[in-house]
């Protein structure tokens, strides 16, 4: 048993296999995103090419830099993706760790990666860095709120906080995924937030501030942070696609992976035709379109869901 659960962590579908998800649908976003421009794109192993060539560089920690804390914030971005990974109902069989608040759980997870980016950034003690840091973690206050709200209706609809109980739910009630439209493109918008990608890009705005919270880092400290953005899309898409779109998964395992990666190939090119045809946005019209706009849109979602349980529930 814990010889299963090992391989499954390590190999599949734990961190390697999410390791290939997230370069094959690195290359996707970067190949679609440069067609939009009319440029060529990259060939398709040039996401493992910049990794093994980040891996293989010299790791260099700065003088001033906290030396623990520096070289711990990439490992835990990673680790809490990949854990996250783990919580969330896929394909075919009920994910490997799974219990009644595993929702909740998968949210928190995915929290890691922005506090690691902020507190990677005020640890390498760089002007630059510590602007990175600050407007990554002004920009973490403002998508985490919708987020959260987003998910949580489709859950208080399904009148659980397990995502496998979600599926059944759903797959009992195909018809209402349809209740939840508002919060889904709610849940989008804030995955491009947590991503950190245009328009919401500023903590990272290379025009201005080099690279923000990553600016000190390189080697293999750069290659994992690199990588758990990668990896986030990935789970962040599974995320959105187990809680708006839970179809597929009574299927056989192999009609239901493909379905799943059409799904969460879905939620990824809708990120990428929004980073191609918006420019960035400053850190506080982020702020304000956020708390202005998607907070209260989250809050709608919810309380139709609450009527819509309410008069389902007759």
């Amino acid at each position: 048993m814990i010889a299963n659960n090992l391989f499954q962590i390590i190999f599949f579908p734990g961190f390697l296999f999410l390791l290939f998800l997230g370069l094959v649908f690195q290359f996707i976003d970067r190949k679609v995103y440069a067609r939009i421009q009319n440029r060529q794109g990259p060939p398709w192993f040039q996401p493992l090419a910049d990794l093994i060539k980040l891996l293989g560089k010299e790791d260099i920690i700065p003088a001033s830099a906290d030396p623990l804390m520096f070289t711990l914030m990439p490992v835990f971005a990673v680790a809490g993706v990949v854990t996250a990974y783990l919580y969330i109902p896929t394909w075919g069989a009920q994910p490997l760790f799974s219990f009644y608040g595993d929702l909740i759980v998968v949210v928190y997870l995915l929290t890691i990666p922005g506090f690691t980016f902020f507190l990677g950034g005020w640890f390498s003690a760089s002007l630059y860095s510590l602007i990175g840091a600050m407007r990554s973690q002004i920009q973490f206050f403002s998508y985490e709120v919708p987020m959260f709200l987003a998910v949580l209706a489709p859950a208080l609809l399904a009148n659980t906080w397990s995502m496998n109980e979600m599926a059944k739910f759903y797959s009992e009630h195909p018809g209402y995924w349809i209740i939840n439209l508002l919060g889904f493109a709610v849940a989008i918008v804030a995955l491009i937030g947590k991503l950190e990608r245009v328009p919401f890009d500023s903590p990272e705005a290379e025009t201005e501030i080099i690279a923000g919270s990553f600016t000190e880092y390189g080697g293999r400290f750069l290659a994992f942070f690199r990588l758990a953005l990668d990896m986030e899309l990935v789970v962040g898409a599974s995320l959105i696609a187990a809680v708006f779109f839970p179809f597929g998964l009574n299927f056989h395992p192999f009609v239901g992976f493909f379905i799943y990666l059409l799904k969460i190939a879905l939620v990824i090119l809708i990120t990428t035709f929004a980073r191609a045809i918006m420019a960035r946005l400053r850190i506080d019209q982020m702020v304000e379109f956020c708390w202005t706009y998607l907070a209260p849109a989250a809050i709608v979602q919810v309380i139709i869901s609450l009527i819509a349980k309410g008069v389902l529930n007759r």
